[in-house]
């Protein structure tokens, strides 16, 4: 279980993240269900960042996979191609979601989005799985 406590500093190891490489987004954590505990978007992070950062978190939570993972298998012809659109487009494979494991069992997932380069938003959310896991 991820405690409140725990995923306040999770936004805040996430969100340091963000500031040393330059970058404005929203983080958020949920649990192994994808139900929200805790969300953080930083002043200036673009408007529809929450929405990206959710899903992200919601497909990583639920599929126990980083959406970067998920990538080279959503494309034409592979077999999650399409998985985006499922459960009215809840899911995504767009980089920046990581699953949170604990004993080997995912219970969470945290997801973040608003960088213009998915692959330092995918940085900021394994700084906050890094303080999950601890």
């Amino acid at each position: 279980m991820i405690s409140l406590k725990k995923a306040k500093q999770a936004l805040e190891a996430s969100e340091k993240m963000a500031q040393d490489i330059g970058v404005l987004v929203t983080t958020v954590i949920v649990d192994d269900h994808g139900v929200l505990i805790a969300a953080s978007r930083m002043d200036g992070a673009l408007n529809i960042s929450p929405k990206f950062a959710l899903e992200k978190a919601y497909t990583s939570a639920n599929l126990g996979s980083s959406t970067e993972e998920l990538a080279p298998y959503a494309g034409e012809g592979k077999p999650y191609f399409g998985f985006n659109t499922l459960f009215g487009g809840e899911l995504t494979a767009i980089a920046g979601g990581a699953p949170v494991k604990m004993n080997g069992k995912v219970v969470g997932g945290v997801g973040v989005g608003g960088s213009m380069d998915v692959k330092k938003d995918a940085e900021c959310a394994k700084e906050a799985v890094k303080m999950l896991e601890k």
